[in-house]
């Protein structure tokens, strides 16, 4: 009994001075969630899992590796690997997880594009979601080079050559970018302070921002329908949760999500021990060498539409070269999903399949990306080059007409009202 009362009393003295209990019924047990969703809506709890995971693998790995040109393959491939006890599960549990925690976040992100949950007051919400995107996108490529093999050194060779084609500054940026004007040991370690140190920040940051903004205005739902919270809230807190539209965060929303990562942490570990081969590169298990280019140089699988969007744009026109087009489309492509909320004029919130034309576009924009991430891993030859091209314009095409797709749609629903 004793020791109860010394916990109340020190709980109650953390509430005097920083207000626990209310910002415990604020963020938590008072914060409300609608009933009307489904494990999809898990995905967010789930990429800060991964988060946690690939910073805590990172961290044991960050105690063995070497940021040196003539160390950093060796102390992956046979330190990490060989010589350090269960080194290898670390290694697997990194390199899974940052391939699947793309898989996650392409998940959230089209999630909400077919639900509209960055509309009607959620803008914030999904920039600050693509913000997370991006930090994530940067951290993967500069992790990806870290292990300083062939399609390490290649693909930061080509990646970095993209920013040459900024008009004015592009060769004095891509030295900077480098710290020398070919791929070394000074890019190398560029990268390495991105990966375990800047990027992390940003990422960190970018999620308490985004969880911030989840609070105005609540989460969106399945069906897109909005009620009056304080009314559904008091229900609930009444005792009529039967009756009540929605759910308090913790306990009721947060142990779904728990529950759904449970399961896919079973997923996971069996990817780890039995399938962790498709997040390993066979090419990146060469040692880097700036003399013997690989016969068709590719980035992991997240990142090959966008490369596919960059490289589709083989030819001049107007006198404009395909590098630079390539890197315009690059920009466009990588850019776009940021405007999302104002590319979409129709002021339905509502699922995509209670919305006709922008069903359609969503499906078409699935398809696409599909086929830009095969043949962004395919040879840029022959057909493959002509596909990947009208795949490209296709990705462009459907953004660009998604104002006048969604007007019409709104016209329609207008008139029928």
């Amino acid at each position: 009994m004793a020791e109860f009362n010394k916990a109340e009393n020190l709980g109650e003295w953390f509430d005097q001075r920083l207000n626990t209990k209310a910002f415990w019924k604020t963020m938590m047990s008072e914060y409300w969630i609608p009933k009307d969703i489904n494990f999809l809506w898990a995905m967010g709890a789930l990429l800060a899992t991964l988060f946690g995971i690939l910073l805590i693998s990172g961290i044991f790995l960050l105690m063995y590796y070497k940021p040196d040109v003539n160390l950093a393959f060796d102390s992956v491939n046979y330190t990490i690997m060989q010589e350090v006890g269960y080194g290898w599960l670390f290694r697997h549990i990194h390199a899974v997880g940052a391939s699947i925690v793309f898989l996650v976040i392409y998940i959230h992100m089209f999630t909400g594009i077919y639900y509209g949950s960055y509309k009607k007051g959620r803008e914030m919400i999904w920039i600050s979601g693509m913000i997370i995107f991006m930090t994530f996108s940067a951290e993967g490529f500069s992790g990806y080079m870290l292990p300083w093999g062939q399609m390490s050194y290649w693909a930061a060779y080509v990646i970095t050559e993209i920013f040459g084609g900024i008009p004015f500054i592009g060769g004095d940026l891509v030295v900077w970018i480098r710290g020398n004007f070919y791929v070394s040991d000074a890019t190398l370690t560029r990268f390495f302070m991105l990966h375990v140190l800047l990027l992390p920040l940003g990422i960190l940051g970018a999620i308490v921002f985004h969880f911030y903004t989840l609070r105005f205005p609540h989460v969106n739902n399945q069906e897109g329908d909005f009620f009056d919270y304080e009314v559904e809230s008091k229900k609930f807190l009444d005792g009529n949760k039967k009756e009540s539209k929605v759910i308090n965060f913790w306990p009721g929303f947060l142990s779904k999500d728990i529950m759904v990562i449970n399961i896919f942490m079973i997923f996971f570990f069996y990817l780890v021990f039995y399938h962790y081969n498709f997040a390993m590169d066979p090419i990146n298990f060469d040692k880097a060498n700036g003399l013997k280019t690989p016969e068709h140089i590719y980035p992991e699988w997240y990142f090959l539409w966008s490369y596919e969007v960059l490289r589709g744009w083989f030819f001049s026109i107007a006198g404009i070269s395909g590098k630079d087009l390539g890197l315009m489309a690059f920009a466009f492509a990588n850019g776009i999903f940021l405007v999302m909320p104002w590319l979409d004029r129709s002021p339905t919130v509502a699922p995509a399949n209670r919305r006709p034309y922008f069903k359609i576009w969503f499906w078409l924009l699935m398809l696409d990306l599909v086929i830009l991430t095969i043949f962004g891993k395919l040879p840029p030859t022959g057909s493959n080059a002509w596909v990947g091209f009208f795949a490209s314009a296709s990705f462009l095409i459907l953004f660009i007409s998604l104002p006048f797709i969604t007007n019409m749609e709104a016209k329609k629903a207008g008139g029928k009202q």
